[in-house]
């Protein structure tokens, strides 16, 4: 079907989006993306607009990791079914004194969602219960939690964590396997997919602020600014935070959508980008746990020639996101010259602070519930990360929502999808 796509912001993209570095000139990600292999429905998406080599896709989990005494270690699973390749790769990992190994292997089949969930739990309740040293929570589950959940073990809800790693430790060949991004997001998937919808005989429209119109409890309409488009099926794919003001005047029945959303609280992500001279890390993805900042992407290793700094990203980042973009820089700086001597002697070419302040929505217990696709008004779909998907607010949770509401709305039109 031809679709019209309307986007409030000059450029499209969302929370997931590129922007020019004013100094530099290279083209930036407002923060680091990593998918992992599990993401089916991410991978088909990239197939079909024909972007999926764009990632780089190592043939499993290789993850190197420096401790806060400076101590490299890497966990690497190899190539072996699940879960053998989890448990021979922890079993390989120097990082662990033996208790710890064993208890990394009495945590498997809870990993894997076999075991049940307590009501409220959090991550690290759960830990405990499984018998998780602290050890293993410092250098393994932390890091995991707030890559994938952007919260602390603390704060983050045990069902969604539990969801995750069911899915990258799961059976699916190669479900753990880190994919990154050998390209910015805009190459990656946003130019891509406007020029297959328009291809295809569709309309997007960018800088274009819309409004669902609503007449006798259903949706009847779109209006940008002053014109409005009349329309029977809409998909608001707008974040949480956002829902209320895309509905014009909304009928009763989406009040409690509506509360639910607006109550949803937001976790921020912090990145720092450095450029620095004279220095080459070694690794596209490093992991620096128990910092602040926990992990460091080398550009330049992903994206090659056209890209010169390191994006290092603190999740969870509520408490330095009102920082001070030099105190920021400065902080980033001494966490990549502890971990990594060799950079103690580069010269700091340029240092920038990429905020998100709503980057993904909260995942702590008792948050308000997520809505479904369908909605309680005849012709109003919904989609985003942030709709019930089972997943966290992740790439992979967003496309999986869009394919959900396309088939709804061609199930609802009784057309064959």
């Amino acid at each position: 079907m031809r679709v019209h796509v309307i986007e409030a912001r000059p450029g499209l993209g969302g929370r997931a989006t590129t922007f020019r570095d004013p100094v530099t000139g290279e083209r930036i990600d407002n923060g680091q993306h990593v998918l992992a292999g599990c993401y089916s429905d991410t991978l088909q998406f990239l197939e079909r607009i024909g972007t999926a080599a764009h990632l780089h896709r190592p043939s499993t989990l290789r993850l190197p990791m420096i401790d806060e005494r400076g101590r490299r270690t890497e966990l690497a699973l190899p190539p072996l079914p699940a879960p053998l390749d989890l448990l021979a790769g922890v079993l390989a990992w120097d990082a662990l004194t033996l208790s710890d190994r064993i208890a990394m292997l009495r945590v498997g089949r809870g990993l894997r969602g076999t075991t049940r969930l307590e009501p409220g739990e959090t991550v690290r309740q759960w830990l405990v219960r499984h018998h998780q040293s602290p050890r293993l929570c410092t250098l393994l589950w932390e890091p995991l939690a707030l890559a994938a959940l952007n919260q602390s073990i603390d704060d983050a809800s045990a069902e969604s964590f539990v969801a995750v790693t069911s899915r990258m430790f799961g059976p699916a060949p190669d479900a753990a396997t880190l994919l990154l991004p050998a390209v910015p997001l805009d190459e990656l998937y946003v130019h891509p997919s406007r020029r297959f919808l328009e291809a295809a005989g569709s309309t997007v429209s960018a800088n274009a602020p819309a409004h669902v119109v609503f007449t006798d409890g259903r949706v009847s309409g779109v209006r940008v600014r002053d014109q409005v488009t009349p329309t029977t099926c809409v998909i608001s794919a707008v974040p949480w935070f956002a829902l209320e003001d895309a509905c014009d005047h909304p009928p009763p029945q989406l009040a409690r959508t509506l509360r639910n959303a607006s109550a949803l609280a937001s976790a921020p992500i912090v990145t720092v980008n450095l450029w620095l001279e004279g220095f080459e890390s070694g690794d596209a993805l490093l992991g620096l746990p128990g910092r602040t900042f926990q992990w460091i992407f080398d550009r330049r290793l992903l994206a090659g020639p056209s890209q010169s700094h390191l994006s290092l990203v603190s999740s969870g980042a509520d408490a330095i996101c009102a920082a001070a973009n030099d105190d920021l820089i400065n902080i980033a700086l001494r966490e990549v010259q502890a971990a990594l001597p060799a950079a103690r002697g580069a010269r700091v070419r340029h240092g920038s602070v990429v905020r998100e302040r709503r980057a993904t929505f909260s995942l702590k217990p008792g948050a308000p519930p997520r809505p479904s696709t369908m909605t309680d008004v005849a012709g109003l779909f919904l989609a985003g990360d942030w709709i019930a998907t089972g997943l966290p607010a992740t790439i992979e949770s967003a496309v999986t929502s869009g394919h959900r509401a396309a088939r709804a709305v061609l199930d609802t039109l009784c057309l064959p999808s």
